[in-house]
């Protein structure tokens, strides 16, 4: 499964060769975590910026898209991750970042990576100790080997949305078009489902059971013998996303890392507005 609780972790942690544990705090608009990383830290976690580490350049291909692999390749060895040792990744608290530090390890080819269920708040309202300043990791050796986990661009996606389930991740607001805060236009890819990712999650931060996140995706249509994929605003939601379908059986499931950034980066792409009235029900599509 891609989740630890923080009980698990402690133990982990007290072990003679705990996992590699990074923190990747993040805020959508920054500033970056680091701050809040030096004031107080998991033991021993080393800080990765998402923004300017885990992710390329802003452009065409999305605000948060794939990264070089060298690039890449020298932050994870920076931060200490090795090949064939655990690593676990938090956030404050939601998710969303750790779950984009997940899948992007996933992708490069790392195969034990989890979350930290329920992030850094988690941890502390359990008690668990932290420490501030820097944390120093011995130097890793791992390569980054991507394709480890399945990458939609914009064609695939709007093939899964006409052929297969393809989930957008947004606040409904945003998916049915009447707000755009981010982006500069509003709507969604035609076909696509909304499953919003605050319904994923329990009051604490944490992902909801296996079972109800089987239901929930069950009620958007998803079935295991059919594609799925993800997006959101700049792929760091869906990411989130795409850990709630490996943990309820959907380890198949696709991420569109350019996400609603890069759709509407192309003006020729269409563009749906308000809600999808069923599963092959063609929507009302703007120009």
């Amino acid at each position: 499964m891609a989740l630890i609780d923080v009980s698990t972790l402690a133990r982990q942690l007290a072990e003679a060769d705990p996992p590699t544990v990074l923190d990747v705090r993040w805020r959508l608009g920054g500033p970056p975590g680091r701050e809040d990383y030096a004031a107080g830290h998991l033991p021993g976690a080393v800080f990765v910026d998402l923004d300017a580490e885990l992710c390329g350049v802003p452009g065409v291909d999305g605000r948060h898209p794939l990264p070089e692999p060298d690039d890449l390749q020298k932050t994870l060895r920076r931060a200490g991750v090795r090949e064939g040792h655990p690593v676990v990744a938090y956030d404050t608290g939601d998710g969303h970042a750790a779950a984009r530090l997940w899948w992007t390890l996933r992708w490069a080819g790392h195969p034990d990576v989890r979350v930290l269920d329920g992030g850094f708040a988690a941890w502390t309202a359990a008690g668990r100790p932290v420490e501030p300043g820097t944390a120093e990791q011995p130097r890793g050796d791992f390569t980054v080997r991507p394709g480890g986990l399945p990458v939609v661009d914009a064609d695939a996606a709007a093939a899964l949305a006409r052929d297969a389930v393809l989930i957008d991740a947004r606040i409904p607001a945003r998916y049915r078009g009447e707000i755009e805060p981010v982006d500069p236009v509003a709507g969604h890819i035609p076909g696509a489902v909304n499953v919003p990712a605050a319904e994923l999650t329990a009051p604490d931060g944490g992902l909801l059971p296996s079972s109800e996140l089987r239901e929930r995706f069950e009620r958007a249509g998803i079935r295991l013998a059919e594609p799925v994929g993800a997006y959101c605003g700049s792929g760091v939601t869906a990411a989130h996303t795409v850990l709630a379908l490996h943990q309820a059986g959907f380890p198949d499931a696709a991420l569109y890392v350019g996400s609603w950034s890069n759709w509407v980066a192309d003006p020729s792409r269409p563009i749906a507005t308000g809600d999808e009235a069923a599963r092959g029900e063609p929507p009302e599509v703007g120009p």
